[in-house]
């Protein structure tokens, strides 16, 4: 089960909201007495701090996608560094050495390399902006946009190649913003499935990088609701293909 997330304007929460999805489904995961374990891979480079990791592993997806085509899929699994309980991590590496993720080729290949896990893997695309991420979006079983009430967000989002293969929106809700769920669902063609609000306890949870052990309660909820209802159709999807 391969699941991206994106969104069209940085700082919009898709970072926090994908490591939140992710530690939903293990702790699903652990409830049911399933062995299984979430996966999440980092091509935005925000996850790290998100799991509140000292710091930024130095190997990741930069060094698989550099390595071309023929890069060994079982590589990707050597990346993994545990960031909670049920949750492996596949940080983005040093997105500083060059030709990291420039190649669609490469994007698409990584997507059928991570779709190949047993374990569920969630993909945070960042901005989907880099031809690799947006390869995975097109590739993924679902693709997911996360966005604000913004009117340029949503303008951003209307005019990216990534809105043809998403799914579903979920809404970060803000005081003052003035769009509402319904408009924002028109402007963009896609249901809004989930709305939570983006408010400073999830702020500080965060910035004292402790997500992971105190989730705050409106993520968990909104997380579980997305988990439940595209999980099954990502699942459907893989095993189809």
């Amino acid at each position: 089960m391969l699941i991206a997330f994106w969104s069209a304007k940085g700082g919009t929460g898709t970072s926090v909201f994908t490591a939140a999805c992710a530690l939903v489904l293990a702790r699903d995961a652990r409830d049911g007495g399933s062995p299984s374990g979430v996966r999440v891979a980092d091509l935005a480079g925000d996850q790290p701090a998100i799991f509140g990791l000292g710091a930024d592993p130095d190997l990741g997806l930069t060094d698989w996608l550099r390595a071309g085509l023929e890069a060994p899929t079982e590589a990707l699994d050597r990346l993994l560094v545990e960031v909670a309980p049920g949750v492996g991590l596949i940080p983005s590496g040093n997105t500083n050495r060059s030709a990291s993720l420039s190649a669609p080729e490469a994007g698409a290949a990584l997507a059928v390399a991570l779709g190949q896990s047993a374990s569920p893997t969630l993909v945070d695309c960042g901005t989907a902006r880099d031809p690799a991420a947006l390869a995975v979006v097109e590739v993924a079983d679902v693709a997911v946009v996360v966005v604000r009430g913004c009117y340029l967000g949503l303008r951003r989002a209307v005019h990216s190649p990534a809105m043809a293969h998403t799914a579903a929106a979920v809404l970060v809700e803000e005081p003052g913003r003035s769009l509402s769920a319904p408009e924002i669902s028109d402007v963009l063609d896609v249901p809004v499935i989930v709305r939570f609000p983006m408010n400073s306890k999830i702020a500080r949870a965060v910035d004292a990088g402790v997500l992971p052990t105190r989730l705050p309660e409106p993520l968990a909820r909104a997380a579980s609701s997305l988990v439940r209802r595209i999980a099954p159709r990502a699942r459907r999807r893989g095993a189809a293909a």
